[in-house]
C-alpha cells in the first residue's frame, strides 16, 4: 500500500480562509438564491462599482474569468489578425492564449534578472511596424515598472494593456494601484488569487468611458439591449453568487494583504544565509505576495521540492515551462536558448506557503525545513 501523505502546511488552504467569512457567504449566496437574479443583476454592478474605486479606476468590468478578461481587453484595443502584441513568455499561458485568440502574434521578450519581470529595455527593440500591443505581467504580486514602457507607448501609438491577474491590490511607480496602468487592465479572481472567487471571476477596469460601453457589451453576446447585438461579442458574464463572494472578500483584501507581506518579511529575515534566493524587493515598492516565489541554484530545486513534500509543506512551480517552449507554442518558431533567463529561472523557481491565515508556527515549520535542506545539499 501506497502511504498518503497529509500536506499539515499547504501551498494554499482556502479551508482555513471560508472558515472566517463563512457566515457571511453562506448569507450572501441565500440571498442571491432567494432572488434568483442570477446573472449581471445588482451584486454584479455593486462589485462593478466597489472594485473601480477600489483600485481607482473609473470602470470596471466583471468576467467570467482572467482568461475572459484578457481576451475582451485586445478584442476592444482592436487588436486583430497581422498585429504582434509583445509580452513576456515567464506568465500563465493564458496571456499568449488570448492574443493567439485574436488570430494576432505574440512576441516574447526576456525577463529582468532581479525582478522576473518585464525587462522593459528589451521591449523597444521588438517593435515592428505590427505592433499594437504591450501587456506587461505583473508576476506573483509585484508590478512592473512601467515608466518606460508609458514613453515608448505614446511615442509609438501602441497600447498598454496590464495583465494584472496576481496584483490585487499592489502599487504602481506612480503610487496608484495596478489595473491604473494601462488603457484597459485585466485581473483574475481565480480562486488561489489574493481576491479569489469560489470558482470563476475576472474583471477589466479602464478609465475610457467609450471602453467600458464597448466591454459591457462584449461580456453579454455583443448586446447593447437585451436581443439587440450591434456586434458579435462572447458569453463572458460574471455571475451574481461570484459577485455576492467577491464583495464579500473585497472588504477583507487590506487585511489580506497587509499579513501577506508581514509573512513575506518574515520569511526573509529566516531564510537569510540558506543559499537560497528571496525575491528581491526595492524599498517603499507595495507588493502583495500572491505567491513567495524563491529561486533555488544548482540544479537542487526539485530536491528542495521533494524534501519539503516529505515533511507535508506544499509547493507549486511558477512556472516550469516557459510559453516559449510549450508544444502548442512550437509554430512561433522559438527554441531553446532564446530566452536564457528565462528559461534559468523556470528551472530554480519554487512558491512556497503563503496565505493570510497561515500561523506563525506554520511558518517556523518550513523555514526550519528550508534551513535544514540547505545545510545537508
Amino acid at each position: 500500500m501506497t502511504a498518503v501523505i497529509t500536506q499539515d502546511v499547504p501551498l494554499v488552504d482556502l479551508r482555513a480562509q471560508y472558515a472566517t467569512i463563512r457566515d457571511e457567504v453562506r448569507k450572501a449566496i441565500d440571498e442571491v438564491l432567494e432572488s434568483m437574479q442570477l446573472t449581471i443583476g445588482p451584486n454584479v454592478r455593486a462589485f462593478d462599482e466597489e472594485f473601480a474605486r477600489y483600485i481607482g479606476a473609473k470602470h470596471a468590468v466583471g468576467v467570467g474569468s482572467g482568461t475572459d478578461a484578457l481576451q475582451l481587453a485586445i478584442r476592444a484595443c482592436g487588436v486583430s489578425s497581422g498585429d504582434e502584441v509583445i509580452t513576456v513568455s515567464f506568465t500563465f499561458f493564458a496571456t499568449v492564449e488570448a492574443i493567439l485568440y485574436a488570430n494576432a502574434r505574440p512576441i516574447l521578450v526576456e525577463i529582468d534578472e532581479e525582478t522576473m519581470l518585464m525587462d522593459t529595455s528589451a521591449v523597444a527593440a521588438a517593435i515592428t511596424p505590427r505592433t499594437k500591443a504591450i501587456i506587461p505581467v505583473h508576476l506573483y504580486g509585484r508590478t512592473v515598472d512601467l515608466r518606460p514602457l508609458r514613453q515608448i507607448a505614446q511615442d509609438r501609438n501602441i497600447t498598454i494593456i496590464e495583465d494584472a491577474a496576481q496584483a490585487h491590490g499592489a502599487l504602481l511607480d506612480d503610487g496608484k494601484k495596478a489595473g491604473n496602468g494601462g488603457r484597459v487592465n485585466c485581473f483574475s479572481f481565480y480562486c488561489s488569487k489574493n481576491l479569489g472567487a469560489y470558482g470563476e471571476a475576472g474583471s477589466i477596469t479602464t478609465n475610457d468611458d467609450r471602453l467600458a460601453e464597448e466591454l459591457r457589451a462584449l461580456r453579454e453576446h455583443g448586446q447593447s439591449t437585451r436581443y439587440y447585438h450591434p456586434v458579435v461579442g462572447y458569453n463572458a458574464r460574471l455571475d451574481e453568487i461570484q459577485a455576492a463572494i467577491l464583495r464579500i472578500k473585497l472588504r477583507k483584501l487590506p487585511e489580506w494583504n497587509a499579513r501577506r507581506r508581514e509573512i513575506a518579511r518574515i520569511y526573509d529575515r529566516l531564510l537569510q544565509g540558506t543559499g537560497i534566493r528571496v525575491p528581491q524587493i526595492p524599498p517603499g515598492e507595495r507588493h502583495v505576495f500572491y505567491v513567495y516565489c524563491i529561486r533555488v541554484p544548482g540544479g537542487r530545486r526539485d530536491a528542495l521540492r521533494g524534501f519539503l513534500a516529505d515533511r507535508g509543506i506544499g509547493t507549486q512551480i511558477h512556472y516550469p515551462v516557459p510559453i516559449h517552449l510549450q508544444q502548442s507554442a512550437e509554430f512561433l518558431g522559438y527554441r531553446k536558448g532564446d530566452l536564457p533567463i528565462t528559461e534559468r529561472f523556470a528551472d530554480e523557481v519554487l512558491s512556497i506557503p503563503m496565505y493570510p491565515e497561515l500561523t506563525d508556527e506554520q511558518i517556523d515549520r518550513v523555514t526550519t525545513s528550508i534551513r535544514e535542506f540547505a545545510k545537508s545539499h
